[in-house]
C-alpha cells in the first residue's frame, strides 16, 4: 500500500539541508513499514536497531561519540555504516532515551549519515526526556492512519482518484461517480485506515477478519496502559477510551465519563491518550482569523478517535452488512471521519490542531463543528451525515464574527451558493445576513483548501 509520506521520505533523503528524522504516530500506523521500505529500496545498506528484540543495544548509545557507536553497531551487525550509502533506523526508541539524545551528535558530527528514529509512545518518552531536546538539530514528521485517498489507492480506484484531484467545482460531477464514491466511503467508515485491516480486508474481502484486526490492535493499546501509574489511573485511561469512541464530536461531560471520579483525573487521562495519539482533542475555540489559536478554550474539548474503523469496532457496531446498516451514529462518524482527514492531510511535517466554535447561551446555543485554516483565512465548517440539514449555527457564527463565506460537508453532489440570504437572531436582535457557501461531499474533504482558494479567493 502506498503511503504519501513515502515521498516525503524519498525527498528527505536527497535533501541537502537534511538532519535526523523523528516519526511520530500511533502505535500501528505503518511507521515501521514505511522505513523498511525506504531503507530496504533506496539505500546500499540498511542497519535497523530494534531495543525490543535486542536488549543490550542500549549500551552501545550510552556514548556521546557518534563514532563509536557506529563502530559499534557495525560490530554486533556486521552491516556497513557509510554517509550516504547507509540508512540507520532505531525502531521503538521509546525504549531508549539515550538514542534520542545523541542524534544531535550525528547531526553536527556525521551530518551525511541518514537517521531516522521511530516509536510507538514516543511522545511520552519526549515530555519525559531526562536530557535536553536537540532542537535545530532533528526533524519531525507525522504519521496517521491511512486516509480516505490512500484507502482508495489501496483497494485500487487510481482513476476516480484522479478525477477528485482534478475535479473543479465549476464543472457538474456526474451521480455515477458520485455514487461509487459514498459506496467506498461507507467502506471506508467502517474499516478505517489502519494499515493491517485494510491489508486483510484486501486479501480477505472478509469483514469478520477485519473485525479481529481491529479488537486486537485495541487490545494492543489497552495493554499500553499498564505502562502508566497506578491501577485507577489505568482504569480511568480505559474509560476514557471507551468514552471517547462513543462520543466522538460531542463535547466532553466528565460526570458521564465517571460519576465518581475527580475530573482532574479523568482530564489528565483524556491527555494520555491524546499523547499516545489514540485520539485527538478537538478544543473550542472563539477565533475567527489567524492565528486560530489565540483564543483556545484548553478546559474545553472533543474527542476524536485515532481511526474510525477502530471506533466503530469499540462501539460495538458489526461488519456483517454494513450495506444495509442504518444507525443513529451516522452523524457521529461523518464529523469523526471529517476530523481524521483534516489530520492526515495536512503538512507532513507539521503537528495539526482541531478546533470547533460554540456558543453556550440561554435559548441560544450554537455550535460549529469545525473551524478550518487555509492560507491566512478562516472558515467555519459544518458537517452533516446527510444532504440536508439547517445551517443555523453556521449562520450565527458567520454573524457574530461578520463573515461571510462558509464551508458544508455532506453527501449531496458538490455545489457553490452565492449570496445566500438568512435571518440570523443575535444577541435578541434579528438581522439579514448574505453569504457564499461551498458545499462539499464528505469524501473531498481532502479538497477543502484547494476548493476554498479557487472560490473564496475573487470574494475576499
Amino acid at each position: 500500500m502506498k503511503r504519501n509520506i513515502q515521498d516525503y521520505l524519498k525527498n528527505w533523503k536527497e535533501s541537502e539541508r537534511r538532519k535526523p528524522l523523528v516519526i511520530r504516530g500511533a502505535r500501528q500506523v505503518g511507521k515501521t513499514w514505511v522505513v523498511d521500505d525506504l531503507g530496504e529500496n533506496a539505500f546500499e545498506y540498511y542497519l535497523k536497531v530494534n531495543p525490543e528484540k535486542d536488549s543490550e543495544i542500549k549500551n552501545v548509545f550510552q556514548s556521546r561519540n557518534p563514532k563509536q557507536i557506529i563502530n559499534e553497531l557495525n560490530a554486533l551487525y556486521g552491516i556497513p555504516v557509510i554517509e550516504g550509502k547507509t540508512l540507520l533506523f532505531i525502531d521503538e526508541v521509546q525504549l531508549l532515551p539515550d538514542a534520542l539524545a545523541s542524534l544531535r551528535y550525528f547531526y553536527e558530527d556525521i551530518p551525511g549519515l541518514h537517521v531516522i528514529v521511530a516509536g510507538s509512545l514516543l511522545d511520552h518518552a519526549l515530555s519525559e526526556l531526562p536530557y535536553s531536546m536537540p532542537v535545530g538539530r532533528i526533524e519531525f514528521v507525522y504519521m496517521y492512519p491511512l486516509s480516505f485517498n490512500e484507502f482508495l489507492l489501496a483497494n485500487g480506484q487510481d482513476g476516480i482518484l484522479n478525477y477528485l484531484n482534478e475535479y473543479s467545482i465549476e464543472n457538474e460531477m456526474s451521480e455515477a461517480i458520485h455514487n461509487k464514491l459514498l459506496q467506498w466511503l461507507r467502506i471506508y467508515f467502517f474499516i478505517g485506515g489502519m494499515p493491517e485491516a485494510v491489508k486483510t480486508y484486501l486479501e480477505t474481502n472478509d469483514f469478520t477478519e477485519v473485525e479481529k484486526i481491529q479488537s486486537s490492535i485495541l487490545t494492543s493499546f489497552r495493554y499500553d496502559f499498564a505502562k502508566y501509574g497506578t491501577r485507577k489511573q489505568q482504569e480511568h485511561l480505559g474509560e476514557c477510551l471507551d468514552y471517547a469512541a462513543r462520543n466522538m464530536g460531542h463535547k466532553v461531560k466528565y460526570v458521564n465519563v465517571n460519576k465518581s471520579a475527580n475530573s482532574a483525573s479523568l482530564k489528565e487521562a483524556f491527555n494520555k491518550l491524546e499523547m499516545s495519539r489514540v485520539i485527538r482533542l478537538v478544543r473550542r475555540t472563539k477565533s475567527s482569523k489567524v492565528p486560530i489559536n489565540q483564543h483556545i478554550d484548553n478546559n474545553t474539548f472533543k474527542p476524536l478517535f485515532l481511526d474510525i474503523g477502530l471506533a466503530c469496532n469499540l462501539g460495538g457496531i458489526k461488519l456483517s452488512d454494513i450495506s444495509n446498516l442504518i444507525t443513529d451514529f451516522e452523524g457521529v462518524l461523518a464529523e469523526q471521519f471529517v476530523g481524521q482527514e483534516l489530520l492526515a492531510n495536512s503538512q507532513t511535517f507539521v503537528d495539526p490542531k482541531l478546533y470547533y466554535w460554540s456558543r453556550e447561551a440561554k435559548n441560544s446555543n450554537a455550535e460549529v463543528d469545525y473551524v478550518v485554516q487555509v492560507d491566512n483565512n478562516v472558515y467555519p465548517v459544518e458537517v452533516k451525515a446527510g444532504k440536508t440539514g439547517k445551517l443555523k449555527s453556521l449562520q450565527v457564527f458567520l454573524a457574530e464574527k461578520e463573515m461571510d463565506n462558509a464551508i458544508r460537508l455532506n453527501t449531496d453532489l458538490p455545489n457553490f451558493g452565492k449570496e445566500l440570504e438568512a435571518t440570523v437572531n443575535l444577541k435578541g436582535k434579528v438581522s439579514k445576513l448574505s453569504y457564499n457557501l461551498l458545499s462539499l461531499p464528505i469524501y473531498m474533504t481532502q479538497q477543502i483548501e484547494r476548493q476554498a482558494l479557487k472560490k473564496f479567493r475573487h470574494q475576499e
